[in-house]
């Protein structure tokens, strides 16, 4: 039973920081604002842009998510290639799964600090917030870090499932 729980976290996992990834990937807005340069003249349309690779934050996210994608894929196979095999591979993927989950909560943190300055802005530092003009591109950057929150609490329970099989496999030897 804990493997199928396994292979439905690890897919959950998969399909999350690669949806988490996509969104993040494809994030891109533009607005466009009329520029009074003199009475005399009509205002000129000026656009500006809003990109996810125009924030180290998003960055970060965007490789966390795709590094978090191409272990979940690999570790589903390697769990599935070596189902009641060696206890040596597990532990290696808890090992690699609490990494992911480091790697994950790292990345959040950093691109929801950068959302919520864009949301709140920064009157301190005197940082204008942003998202009440690029209303669409925050809103697809808060559903990254959303999607990709729940693939980091799957890999807690990936992590746990392990700590659990490891407790149960010293019970039973004592």
């Amino acid at each position: 039973m804990s493997s199928i729980c396994e292979l439905i976290l690890r897919f959950m996992a998969l399909l999350l920081t690669l949806a988490a990834a996509i969104i993040i990937g494809v994030n891109k807005q533009t607005k466009f604002f009329p520029l009074q340069l003199t009475p005399a003249f009509p205002p000129v349309e000026v656009a500006a842009r809003a990109k996810w690779h125009y924030l180290s934050a998003l960055v970060y996210s965007l490789v966390a998510n795709i590094t978090a994608s191409s272990y979940a894929a690999i570790s589903t196979l390697i769990v599935l290639a070596t189902r009641n095999g060696e206890a040596g591979f597990a532990q290696v993927i808890t090992i690699f799964d609490a990494t992911i989950v480091g790697l994950l909560f790292s990345a959040n943190g950093a691109a929801l600090a950068v959302g919520i300055i864009g949301y709140k802005g920064n009157s301190h530092l005197q940082w204008n917030k942003v998202c009440n003009v690029f209303d669409s591109f925050c809103d697809r950057v808060a559903i990254s870090i959303v999607l990709s929150l729940v693939a980091s609490f799957a890999f807690i329970a990936l992590v746990a499932l392990a700590v659990l099989s490891l407790q149960k496999r010293f019970a039973t030897r004592t």
